[in-house]
């Protein structure tokens, strides 16, 4: 009888730390902008879904639909601003139009490497600064930094690239802040979907494209169709995905449930990193068997292209004040981090 007795209280009390940690279960649909086979960039999605639903034991379950299967992947904001969908999970700078300071949390010219990256961003106020720059837009949601990688390729070319001539009249597509800069130098930038951009080479609708790392441009297949890779990706040092969470949400999540969202997300955000680093020396390897010839952009080229995105950052932030806080805060952060960074690490080619 006394063990009964025991074994009833212990039963209530996992009940009652279980319901109040866990009030209402959650159930959300999360669209998401890359297919979660491309690792490092739609790969940290998947695994964050199957983390929540493990870690919740079943409070949680996000269910992840690929690109354009819900809600196409340029519309996720929106979609989960207006509380369509509960979450989606993309990459922000897609949404310069509407919200022009997001880039700078996506991807910035010339910017920081992603360890510097994800240092402001949990240290130096980035994560604060994101919610307000949406909040002012009108925008509900929470944004949880849920996956990084590493530089991007400068890009896929049907022909060298020798000078920034080159990219007069050139049809390309690029993004974020890096488009801007492109568009300077004459070029005819476009955006699309990465699904979409084999098919737009093989046609000729570009003429040439960036996407993201060797591991993931491999799975795309540019090396069929086009042979110079170049390198290095200068517009786009760390690429930064987000899960976007309604406002409404995130707001009825009981304090456990978001702190299994903060900390899987942190954990994606690791895990991403790693897939890519692990991954990109061997693919690289790889093109280079296949015929791609990979390019070093030369120092003086590289000069140019910082000159005009110092233009670009410039005039960014004279025409949006979210914008301009935000750039401010990452450039006083810069500062002081290449104390430490030209000092603490090994020069590349030693």
């Amino acid at each position: 009888m006394k063990l009964l007795k025991a074994l009833t209280g212990v039963a209530g009390a996992i009940a009652l730390t279980t319901g109040s940690a866990f009030a209402d279960d959650l159930r959300w649909k999360m669209p998401v902008a890359f297919a979660t086979n491309l690792p490092g960039l739609g790969s940290p999605a998947a695994w964050v879904a199957d983390n929540l639903t493990t870690a919740s034991d079943g409070s949680i379950q996000v269910r992840v639909y690929e690109p354009g299967k819900l809600v196409p992947p340029f519309d996720i904001l929106q979609s989960v601003s207006d509380g369509k969908v509960s979450a989606g999970y993309t990459w922000i700078g897609y949404d310069q139009g509407k919200v022009p300071a997001v880039p700078l949390f996506a991807a910035v010219p010339f910017g920081m490497k992603p360890w510097a990256y994800i240092g402001w961003y949990y240290f130096g106020g980035g994560h604060e600064l994101l919610q307000e720059t949406y909040a002012n837009k009108g925008f509900k949601v929470h944004a949880q930094l849920c996956g990084i990688i590493g530089p991007e390729t400068a890009g896929w070319y049907a022909n060298k690239i020798e000078s920034l001539d080159d990219y007069k009249g050139m049809k390309i597509r690029f993004a974020g802040l890096g488009g801007k800069v492109l568009e300077k130098l004459g070029a005819s930038v476009t955006m699309m979907p990465g699904g979409e951009l084999y098919q737009a080479l093989e046609k000729g609708t570009i003429d040439a494209t960036e996407f993201s790392m060797p591991a993931i441009d491999q799975i795309l297949g540019f090396d069929q169709i086009v042979k110079y890779n170049l390198f290095p990706g200068w517009h786009q040092q760390f690429t930064a995905q987000y899960m976007l969470i309604n406002k409404d949400e995130w707001d009825g999540a009981s304090d456990a449930q978001k702190a299994l969202v903060e900390a899987s997300c942190t954990a994606a955000t690791t895990r991403g990193l790693a897939e890519g680093e692990y991954k990109n020396g061997a693919v690289l390897a790889g093109f280079q068997d296949k015929g791609v010839q990979a390019d070093q952009i030369p120092r003086e080229v590289l000069e140019e292209l910082k000159a005009v995105t110092q233009e670009v950052l410039k005039e960014e932030a004279s025409k949006d004040e979210d914008f301009k806080r935000v750039y401010e805060s990452q450039q006083a952060f810069m500062e002081s981090y290449k104390v430490w960074d030209e000092r603490a690490y090994l020069p590349a080619d030693l």
